[in-house]
């Protein structure tokens, strides 16, 4: 008898005390909700309809779907495409870049918080006003660019950058490699500086170089860290919109538009709000499906 009730007592207990967890979760989940999960429901839901925005939707199933694919009016293909390129150029360039000024400033070298201040200040200008400072470098009369070509005596190389379909999307990649070096070369960095030094004296006491240190030592430790980084790289690039919006609008010619764009002319200027839930949801599916490929891809190279 007494042991039951003793039990009852462990029962009821971890029944209040789970009664407590829940409503000091409450507020977190109902905003986890309320941001994040009812938004995706919904435009999923609209996805599936033919709707302008202000009337009633009509039910097409599927359709926005096949249409995003398959028109050429829309160039979904092309946009997708122009994301990956910029996803590339970021893994492959950028990350690396920021690697090694990581591992770099990580050997405590003279000058080491004045080049993380130069590095990562990029970060912390506005986008809108790195995108005008680059629209005035590439600007084809005045521009520093164009200037700095003339003074070489190449001026047969001068173009408008942004504006000629072969240079358009190489005109808006090196603003963004450029400005989110010093993000991912943060992040590095705390993982680098995080190693245990015993491990990089005990490496260097065998005869590694700096550079075999942080091959075969510092590199394998922060790989975690290499791993989200790939992941912010990738889905940045699929979200990517405040540079292409400014220094190309999509253009010439659609050769430049990413997702985010073309879904601001079907919402603003089409009034597909329907064809937009679709893109937003293509956007949310390929997030997530890259962010779980890179993660598979490094939990097979440290098996």
């Amino acid at each position: 008898m007494a042991k039951n009730n003793t039990m009852n007592r462990k029962s009821g207990k971890n029944w209040g005390q789970g009664i407590t967890i829940f409503l000091f979760l409450l507020p977190a989940l109902l905003l986890f909700v309320s941001v994040l999960i009812a938004p995706i429901a919904v435009s999923l839901y609209r996805s599936l309809q033919d709707w302008n925005g202000f009337s009633e939707g009509t039910f097409i199933g599927l359709s926005n779907y096949k249409e995003l694919f398959t028109s050429g009016s829309i160039k979904f293909t092309v946009a997708l495409k122009n994301s990956l390129i910029l996803a590339f150029f970021s893994v492959f360039v950028q990350l690396p870049l920021s690697l090694l000024l990581a591992l770099l400033l990580g050997r405590k070298i003279k000058g080491e918080r004045f080049f993380l201040s130069v590095y990562f200040m990029p970060v912390l200008i506005s986008t809108v006003v790195i995108g005008q400072l680059w629209l005035k470098i590439y600007n084809p009369d005045y521009g520093l660019l164009n200037r700095m070509l003339d003074a070489l005596n190449l001026s047969s190389w001068k173009h408008v950058w942004v504006g000629e379909v072969g240079y358009a999307l190489g005109a808006i990649l090196v603003p963004t490699i450029w400005q989110y070096v010093g993000y991912h070369m943060l992040l590095m960095y705390a993982g680098v500086k995080g190693v245990n030094p015993d491990l990089r004296e005990a490496a260097m006491l065998d005869g590694a170089t700096n550079w075999q240190v942080d091959r075969y030592v510092v590199i394998p430790i922060i790989k975690p860290i290499i791993k989200v980084c790939v992941i912010f790289a990738v889905t940045g690039s699929l979200k990517t919109y405040d540079l292409v919006r400014i220094l190309t609008e999509g253009g010439p010619f659609q050769t430049t538009e990413v997702p985010s764009t073309l879904l601001e002319n079907m919402l603003f200027l089409r009034n597909r709000y329907g064809m937009g839930s679709t893109i937003s949801v293509m956007l949310i599916i390929l997030c997530f499906a890259f962010a779980l490929l890179i993660s598979a891809a490094f939990k097979e190279k440290e098996n």
